[in-house]
C-alpha cells in the first residue's frame, strides 16, 4: 500500500508537506500541491479513513434515521428528495451518509445511539422517526450533534416545511374559487398534522364560518387506499362537500380513483387538491392542485447546519428554520358560484 513517506520521497518533499498538500492547507503553493497531489494519483495512493479519523477526531460520516412506518421506504417522494438533496449537500462538505438501523433489526441489539457511536458517526440527521420511541429521544438527548427534520425538539436545531403557511396558501385558493364546504382528510398523528390542523380551524374561523367536524376524517400519509375508504364516506354524507382536501398528493390519487368509481367527474362534480408537489402530481389528469414544499432548500440547509454544528459548534446558534414553499393550483379544484 502506498503511504505519504512514498510520495515524500517521489516528490523530495517532507511527508509533512504531503500532508498539508493532500488536505488542501494554505501553507503551502499551489503548484507544490498540484505536483504533491498528481504523484499521489500516480502511485495510486489512496487516504486511509481510520488514520483520518485519529488525526482529526471526525469519522465524516453522518448518520441518517429514517424510520417511516407506511412501509414506503425511500420511495417516498417527499422524503426522498429531501434526502437526495441532503446527501449531495453533505458529499460537497467531504460527508458521507450511513443509515441508522436499531435493536429490532440488529443482531447486536444496538439501540440508535449506540449503533451511531459504534459507527463513529460525527452527526445524526433524524428525517423521519417516532418521537416517543425511547431509543429516538436517547438520541435526542445526548451529547451528539444532531438536526431534525419538521420537528421541534429543545436544543436541537430544527429544518421545517412551513405546513401552516402552506395549509392558509391551498385554502385561500379553494375559498378564492368559491368553495366553502371543504373536507380535510388529514394524517397520523404528528407536529406536521398539528400545525395542518390548526391552520384549517384557524382559517375557517378568520372566515367567520363553522367548521362541520364530520367533513374531517384522519386518514394515513402516503396511503391511498384508505383515502379512497374515507373519501367514499365523505362523498355518501347527507350534505357532501365541494372540495376534498388530502394530507398528500399520493393519498389524492386514491381519492382521485374512488370519485372516478362513483361516475363522478373531477373537478366538475367535486373538486380535490393535494400536498406536497410530487412529481406525479403535475401528470395527473386534471392536474392536481397542491403544494410544492421546498425540498432543495429543506434538504441543503438540514446538511448544512449539521456540518456547521460538527466542525463549528460554538459558533453554530440553535435554531428553527422554516422553509416556504409554491402553491400549485393545477386544474382539479374548479370555480363555482
Amino acid at each position: 500500500m502506498v503511504s505519504m513517506k512514498d510520495i515524500a520521497a517521489a516528490c523530495g518533499v517532507s511527508v509533512a508537506t504531503v500532508s498539508k498538500a493532500l488536505n488542501d492547507q494554505n501553507d503551502i503553493g499551489e503548484e507544490t500541491k498540484e505536483k504533491i497531489r498528481r504523484v499521489a494519483k500516480e502511485l495510486g495512493y489512496y487516504p486511509n479513513s481510520s488514520a483520518r479519523a485519529l488525526k482529526t477526531n471526525r469519522t465524516y460520516n453522518l448518520g441518517v434515521l429514517y424510520k417511516e412506518e407506511s412501509g414506503s421506504g425511500l420511495t417516498h417522494d417527499y422524503f426522498s428528495q429531501v434526502l437526495e438533496n441532503f446527501r449531495n449537500e453533505a458529499e460537497n462538505g467531504g460527508y458521507d451518509i450511513t443509515f441508522l438501523s436499531n435493536s429490532k433489526r440488529r443482531k447486536d441489539q444496538m439501540s440508535y445511539l449506540e449503533h451511531a457511536i459504534y459507527r463513529g458517526m460525527d452527526g445524526v440527521l433524524i428525517a423521519v422517526a417516532d418521537y416517543k420511541n425511547p431509543e429516538v429521544m436517547e438520541l435526542l438527548a445526548s451529547a451528539l450533534p444532531v438536526v431534525t427534520v419538521d420537528y421541534v425538539y429543545n436544543d436541537r436545531i430544527a429544518v421545517m416545511s412551513d405546513n401552516i403557511a402552506g395549509m392558509e396558501s391551498l385554502l385561500s385558493y379553494i375559498y378564492a374559487q368559491g368553495h366553502r364546504e371543504i373536507a380535510y382528510i388529514y394524517g397520523e398523528e404528528s407536529m406536521v398534522t398539528a400545525n395542518r390542523l390548526s391552520a384549517y380551524y384557524r382559517f375557517y374561523e378568520k372566515k367567520g364560518m363553522t367548521v362541520r367536524e364530520e367533513l374531517l376524517q384522519r386518514g394515513k400519509y402516503r396511503d391511498s387506499y384508505t383515502a379512497g375508504i374515507l373519501t367514499n364516506q365523505i362523498l355518501e354524507q347527507s350534505s357532501p362537500p365541494t372540495c376534498i382536501l388530502y394530507a398528500d398528493d399520493f393519498s389524492a390519487i386514491g381519492g382521485m380513483n374512488a370519485i372516478k368509481n362513483k361516475g363522478l367527474r373531477i373537478p366538475d362534480d367535486i373538486s380535490i387538491a393535494g400536498y406536497d408537489g410530487i412529481m406525479m402530481a403535475s401528470q395527473l389528469e386534471p392536474r392536481l392542485a397542491t403544494y410544492r414544499q421546498d425540498t432543495v432548500g429543506i434538504g441543503s440547509l438540514a446538511a448544512k447546519q449539521l456540518i456547521s454544528l460538527i466542525e463549528n459548534p460554538k459558533a453554530t446558534p440553535i435554531s428553527q428554520y422554516v422553509m416556504n414553499g409554491e402553491l400549485i393550483t393545477g386544474g382539479s379544484v374548479a370555480a363555482i358560484r
